[in-house]
């Protein structure tokens, strides 16, 4: 099988590469996350010139037609420059949700919105009690007339803080860990009842907290099928753990290369540090995770549009798992190879690492996936 990129895909990649080297430099992104909104808009105004906002929606709704790659290809750049900007709460997962399961109108009116940059969205799910599993909602949602009025608490929303819209589950039947009874709902922050908190998180990122208290939402506002949301959930949070797997990449990667630098650069004895052996075996093997990660993650892309659940569930948490623990030793050799200086706000080493830590929790640790993985028998189960 042939996984090099076609030449649409290449320039694309060659496009964001320019941008994300051009316009991201660390101290830019110390200037970003500083700002009010801790991230840029003037970029995320190019990022839709680009056509970066509409890779994997359909022409007929202001994308290019493209996939899972093309969003690795972005994803990947996007880490390199470890940017602050909300690509996986927006086109990720937002888009995600609208285009597998939003109706027509919502398609039609959302879709275009989001790939010209002119619509922000972010996903509301996780609760205090929730940890990990998407399942486990305590929020409730009642039908009222031609509405719905959710009452609850959601917890560190990804840039719920800037989002024009969020995309909030809510229990309608069952059960709180239930898996069936589960809706999506598109609430307007400014709508009466909620109240958003604005925090920032480890890694530079910003967040919220999010209560609703008899928060109404219009039928047409409903994504999905009432009740039966879960299958859909999983699948759109499987792209987004995907897409950051190959954020992952461009971290590790540019991680490695700012240490290899550092280690030709920094004498000690009279000589650079990169001479001594012990030393050139360290980067060789934060060389040799990255490239085993690199692999793991073309299965995540391969499998992110996978219909068959349990098959890219399976992929999708081994890929997760082994990155995961990749990405902790590239970022720990890295800190170990730069010595102090790596732990300093203003060297950039440090915000990689913070950031490869905070991918590695997001959607659920190595252990939780470790268990989903086992649960299905491993990545290539036995057939009875």
């Amino acid at each position: 099988m042939d996984f090099s990129l076609n030449d649409e895909q290449k320039l694309l990649k060659d496009s964001v590469d320019r941008l994300i080297a051009d316009k991201y430099t660390f101290e830019k992104r110390n200037e970003i996350a500083g700002s009010k909104d801790g991230w840029s808009r003037e970029l995320w105004k190019q990022y839709a010139d680009l056509g970066l906002l509409g890779v994997a929606f359909p022409e007929e709704f202001g994308g290019i037609g493209g996939g899972a790659i093309e969003t690795s290809v972005v994803m990947e750049a996007l880490g390199r420059g470890i940017a602050l900007e909300p690509y996986v709460p927006t086109v990720v997962i937002g888009g995600g949700f609208i285009l597998l399961g939003g109706t027509d109108d919502q398609k039609k009116e959302m879709l275009p919105a989001i790939a010209e940059g002119k619509l922000l969205l972010a996903f509301a799910s996780t609760e205090r009690h929730s940890r990990f599993d998407l399942f486990d909602i305590s929020t409730r949602v009642r039908k009222e007339g031609d509405s719905w009025v959710l009452d609850g608490d959601k917890t560190s929303v990804w840039h719920g803080d800037s989002a024009d819209r969020i995309l909030v589950t809510a229990r309608v039947s069952g059960g709180q860990r239930d898996k069936d009874g589960i809706g999506i709902f598109i609430v307007d922050p400014k709508s009466a009842g909620v109240t958003v908190k604005p925090i920032k998180l480890a890694d530079s990122h910003r967040g919220a907290d999010v209560s609703l208290r008899s928060v109404k939402v219009k039928a047409a506002d409903v994504v999905g099928e009432v009740g039966r949301a879960y299958p859909l959930i999983e699948r759109v949070i499987d792209r987004a753990i995907a897409a950051t797997i190959s954020e992952s990449i461009g971290c590790m990667d540019q991680l490695l290369d700012t240490t290899v630098d550092y280690l030709k650069t920094r004498e000690q004895f009279g000589r650079a540090i990169g001479t001594f052996q012990a030393l050139q075996h360290r980067a060789v093997d934060m060389l040799m995770n990255l490239e085993q990660s690199r692999s793991m993650s073309v299965l995540a892309t391969m499998t992110a549009d996978e219909s068959d659940n349990g098959e890219r569930r399976r992929s999708i948490s081994a890929a997760k798992v082994h990155v995961s623990k990749a990405s902790r030793y590239v970022g720990e050799q890295a800190i170990q190879l730069h010595g102090g200086i790596a732990m300093t706000m203003e060297y950039k080493a440090g915000h990689y690492f913070r950031r490869l830590l905070a991918i590695q929790t997001q959607f659920g640790d190595l252990d939780h996936h470790m268990e989903l993985l086992s649960d299905a028998g491993g990545l290539a189960p036995d057939e009875d």
